[in-house]
């Protein structure tokens, strides 16, 4: 049995993630899908404090409890996740057999999701010119959700982002973390430029937009499964 942890990306919550943990389920395995500090049911937590670090301590410490003796996880981070879960990996590498970047933000040591993806910048900036200037509304239409259904019931799952999250730089230097193997899975109907993958590093492709999760949970559960 695999440990799958899946830690979903800004504005979203571990719902968004229904689609795919009763796939991973029933072919047998475990699935978690947490909900980050400041989003979904959480939300009440937000404010200007909460960043990176915050969110590296939500899924490290899901790990202390989730896990005995030398059980180690899959580990899924989307889109601004990958910032998380590479931070998670820096911190305890010895729970971690795979890392898995869905369409995700991929960072080198000290960089920041800015740094990562600099037109996040504009959105900071909008953010700044609001009375709220620590807090980044959700934007439902970006994600290549396109059924109306599913976008309907997005907009219910989505809460603001919080900009220490895009700022803050994480640490990803520890040797131990850098070997654990990675397999990076690309949405390829839109989506952000991405930086060249090494080519010891597994890609796979989803022909869809960049919420696979909700659009292509069937096919993007067979990748997963495919992890070793």
């Amino acid at each position: 049995m695999t440990t799958y942890v899946l830690v979903h990306g800004a504005w979203h919550s571990g719902a968004a993630w229904d689609r795919v943990v009763p796939l991973l389920t029933a072919a047998g395995h475990r699935a978690v899908a947490p909900t980050l500090s400041a989003y979904g049911d959480r939300a009440h937590l937000a404010g200007p404090e909460i960043g990176l670090d915050t969110h590296v301590d939500d899924v490290a410490g899901l790990l202390d409890g989730l896990l005995d003796g030398q059980e180690r996880v899959v580990l899924v981070g989307h889109s601004y996740a990958g910032m998380v879960i590479a931070g998670v990996a820096n911190r305890v590498p010895e729970k971690i057999s795979h890392l898995v970047f869905l369409d995700a933000m991929v960072p080198r040591d000290g960089e920041s999701a800015l740094d990562v993806m600099p037109v996040t910048q504009s959105l900071i900036d909008q953010a700044a010119a609001s009375d709220t200037p620590w807090r980044i509304p959700p934007m439902s239409r970006s994600f290549g959700v396109t059924d109306p259904a599913d976008l309907a019931w997005l907009d219910t799952i989505l809460s603001d982002q919080p900009v220490r999250c895009l700022r803050q730089p994480v640490a990803f230097d520890n040797p131990a973390a850098q070997a654990i193997p990675r397999t990076h899975i690309h949405c390829t109907a839109g989506g952000p430029r991405r930086r060249p993958v090494p080519p010891a590093e597994p890609v796979w492709e989803l022909p869809t937009g960049h919420d696979c999760m909700i659009t292509m949970p069937v096919e993007l559960s067979e990748l997963l499964l495919k992890v070793e």
